[in-house]
């Protein structure tokens, strides 16, 4: 079950308008929603990413918190798993036309859930591969917009590349991967690009920074180089769905000799305590 457009229906039933500036232009945003043993994750702070990406594509919200939260709970209660990913999107609408300006139409509203299965402490205790690539994305990533074309084809280039993740880097500098934050430890402090433009400020990535910070680390939120990320003790990413996962290997140069670093297993642990909260 699926919902769209105020009804609860069959995925295979679901259906829009070929004039949906979702399906012509990419003209819309997304979330996607973690849910732990039928409980939806740091909800507000999800929806509240959600308006701002909103805000910054000029379309009206249409629902209310409260609103949200009665149909994400609906569809979470019709799946039986009971970890969960919610997907949830929104496009400027379907006009009569194919333009490129848009006058105010009605969103279309979907919102999906899948089940989510992050990886095991000893799966993840394996460590994992990145490459670095170029960030050749537009100037506001800071924006989930669901025109994801360069993000699918740094997702097919790490598909190809048969590693987890491709790392981006602007002007010399680490910016986020394809899909998810990067974080690197260098001499006991942790180093993240800081928020703005050309990064979009995952919830995962906040709680990130603050299982570091109850673990006794220092954290600093500011840019480094691509020859930092590959000398750096530690390198981790995040996502909502990977949750914290260590890189152990970058452009096939070992991380901390290829082993997983004590400083991500802290992080991990205490990111599960929050989850259980």
């Amino acid at each position: 079950m699926v919902y769209l457009n105020g009804d609860f229906i069959a995925k295979d039933k679901a259906s829009i308008s070929v004039m949906d500036r979702g399906f012509l232009f990419g003209d819309g945003v997304y979330e996607v929603i973690p849910v732990y043993q039928g409980k939806i994750f740091r909800l507000t702070e999800h929806l509240n990413r959600l308006q701002k990406s909103l805000d910054s594509i000029q379309i009206t919200n249409p629902y209310l918190f409260d609103q949200w939260l009665d149909i994400l709970n609906k569809l979470v209660s019709n799946t039986s798993t009971p970890d969960q990913s919610l997907y949830l999107q929104i496009t400027r609408g379907a006009d009569t036309q194919r333009k490129h300006s848009f006058a105010t139409l009605t969103p279309t509203v979907y919102v999906e859930s899948n089940p989510l299965n992050p990886k095991t402490e000893a799966e993840l205790a394996q460590g994992f591969s990145a490459i670095t690539q170029a960030d050749i994305r537009w100037s506001r990533c800071d924006i989930k917009a669901t025109s994801l074309l360069s993000n699918i084809l740094y997702a097919q280039q790490a598909k190809q590349h048969q590693v987890e993740e491709v790392i981006l880097s602007r002007d010399g500098q680490i910016t986020e991967g394809a899909t998810s934050n990067v974080f690197i430890i260098k001499d006991h402090t942790l180093f993240t690009h800081p928020t703005g433009e050309h990064i979009l400020s995952g919830i995962t990535r906040d709680l990130v920074l603050e299982s570091a910070s109850a673990c006794g680390m220092q954290v600093n939120e500011t840019p480094f180089p691509v020859d930092t990320l590959k000398n750096a003790d530690e390198v981790w990413i995040s996502s909502s769905t990977r949750e914290v996962m260590p890189i152990t290997t970058v452009d096939d140069q070992p991380i901390n000799h290829g082993k997983v670093g004590e400083k991500w297993l802290c992080v991990y642990e205490h990111y599960q305590q929050l989850k259980n909260d």
